[in-house]
């Protein structure tokens, strides 16, 4: 088995983003739509969050602002230059403008968006220098968004 620094960059978002899933099963536990976000810098988590929007009555609360939030009070600074962010769902316009703000250096999300997606939207948010990977477990994630929705229409 390989350790945790001989594993390559595929392994280490899969890693990551099932880190992001469980934060997204949380969301789905508190009642919120279930979208889980981290933020990883040298190798470790330096915050985990979840869609707080329902519960913090606030439409900005997404998991991805809050993740962003998180890591710049844990790194002491706005800009997330060399950190990762991990989220389960695209993000949306706001978030990739919050993304781009950030400078942080790579976006690896798992189920689009083709709805609400920046990518849709405005593609060019993200900081020049971001650079993204997706569909990393796409299926498992769109899958818990999928399941969420079914529940709240019955």
């Amino acid at each position: 088995m390989n350790t945790f620094e001989q594993k390559t960059q595929a392994e280490l978002d899969v890693f990551f983003m099932q880190q992001a899933l469980k934060e997204a099963e949380t969301a789905e536990h508190l009642g919120e739509v279930p979208v889980g976000a981290v933020v990883v810098a040298n190798g470790r988590v330096i915050a985990r969050a979840h869609n707080l929007t329902e519960r913090l009555t606030d439409v900005t609360a997404h998991a991805e602002m809050q993740a962003i939030t998180a890591a710049a009070t844990a790194l002491g600074g706005k800009y997330l230059t060399d950190c990762t962010l991990y989220v389960t769902l695209e993000p949306c316009v706001m978030c990739a403008g919050a993304i781009g703000w950030s400078q942080l250096s790579r976006l690896v999300y798992g189920a689009a968006d083709e709805k609400r997606g920046f990518t849709r939207f405005a593609p060019a948010a993200l900081h020049p220098r971001t650079e993204v990977q997706t569909g990393v477990l796409a299926e498992e994630s769109m899958r818990l968004i999928q399941q969420f929705f079914r529940k709240k229409r019955r």
